[in-house]
């Protein structure tokens, strides 16, 4: 289906104003990240940087956001909930990156945060049936609506802060999968979500500058978690509102990363007799650090893997159900073969000490200012 140029030009004004506000915004964010001791210090072997650097630069991200969508976008039931479940996911990153608030509060306040937003509308209320031989092209969920909702909304919350390890990804990979969907949102003839993206990639735009390596500010809790809250509302807004066969997996697709990266994380816990909540140092992006590559290399190959995996999505919502169906088969199979490279390259396990691997970087000196353990991040920052 065609593409409305009015919807373009809104979308990329939308971008371009969240963008100058977030570049405009970061440096006073970062002075008074300074201000309130909201600095992530190194002290351990997960952390990549090797000096205090001021977190809190999501609040940059949540201004460009916020003024361009209440500049651009209607002012609809779902979006006040959504703009209030992530003024509180805000808030809560804020004291967070100041204070470092324990796991299970974080945790029941973010299921607070995701019901505002499902009270107000925003609900996955069908789910395509990929059984593609079912007379029943949709499963209507009922009052189950509710608690899938929250989960997804949660869980994706938590899966963008998880991959927040290295300077530039999480907000490199939300930049790619907001334009994945901004893509989607105008080929579906859905503008309010195109402009919605609009102003969470420009936001991510706008303080990517100051993120990039050598980092000069980390977005910290106050903008992974507000990131991954945004892409989880926005997403069922989205994608989870088509019935066709195929609209299943497109969520999946477009925010593949996070969520490959936190599901093997709990199996990698788990599996070892950890908790799930459990610091290690093996995600994704460590076991490439690992593997020999630099922080700029590391994250460059994570922006791939997330833009295959946005065109998949796009393609997918493209074109008809039978090739999609192949297509996604094809990327699947792929997906398996290089899953197995990859565990076979790193040898499938923990790469600590505890588990033999063989290359860890020298841990660093603690700092009273830290401790604990955290929900959905692996220590205050995981830089």
């Amino acid at each position: 289906m065609p593409i409305q140029l009015p919807a373009v030009g809104m979308a990329l004004a939308a971008l371009l104003t969240a963008a100058l506000v977030a570049l405009i915004s970061t440096p006073v964010v970062r002075s008074l990240a300074f201000r309130v001791g909201a600095v992530d210090v190194p002290k351990d072997n997960r952390r990549m940087h090797n000096h205090p650097i001021p977190r809190m630069g999501g609040l940059a991200i949540f201004f460009g956001f916020i003024l361009s969508v209440l500049i651009f976008v209607p002012l609809t039931s779902e979006l006040r909930g959504m703009l209030l479940g992530g003024v509180v996911i805000v808030i809560l990153g804020i004291l967070d990156d100041i204070f470092a608030l324990p796991a299970l509060p974080k945790f029941f306040v973010q299921i607070g945060a995701a019901l505002i937003a499902v009270l107000h509308g925003n609900r996955i209320e069908f789910l395509s049936n990929p059984n593609i031989f079912s007379s029943e092209s949709y499963w209507e969920l009922g009052w189950l609506a509710i608690p899938i909702t929250v989960l997804w909304i949660v869980g994706i919350t938590n899966a963008v802060n998880l991959i927040d390890g290295l300077d530039g990804l999480a907000c490199g990979v939300s930049t790619i999968s907001s334009m994945t969907l901004l893509v989607i949102a105008l080929v579906m003839e859905e503008p309010d979500v195109a402009l919605l993206m609009g102003a969470l990639s420009g936001a991510c735009i706008g303080f990517l500058p100051y993120n990039l390596n050598p980092a000069k500010i980390f977005m910290g809790d106050t903008g992974s978690t507000f990131l991954g809250f945004v892409l989880a509302v926005v997403s069922i807004q989205g994608l989870f509102k088509f019935y066709t066969i195929i609209s299943f997996a497109v969520p999946f697709l477009m925010l593949g990363l996070p969520i490959f990266d936190t599901c093997f994380a709990i199996l990698r816990r788990v599996s070892h007799g950890q908790s799930p909540m459990a610091p290690d140092r093996g995600h994704i992006h460590h076991r490439l650090i690992d593997m020999g590559f630099t922080q700029k290399q590391a994250v460059a190959v994570l922006y791939i893997i997330s833009a295959i995996l946005g065109l998949s999505a796009v393609v997918l919502t493209t074109i008809g159900v039978v090739r999609a169906m192949l297509f996604l088969l094809a990327l699947c199979a792929a997906g398996a073969v290089a899953g197995k490279l990859y565990l076979d390259r790193t040898g499938g396990g923990d790469p600590s000490p505890s588990s033999g691997g063989s290359r860890v970087a020298k841990p660093r000196q603690s700092h009273p200012m830290e401790s604990g353990n955290y929900f959905g991040e692996e220590d205050q920052s995981d830089k």
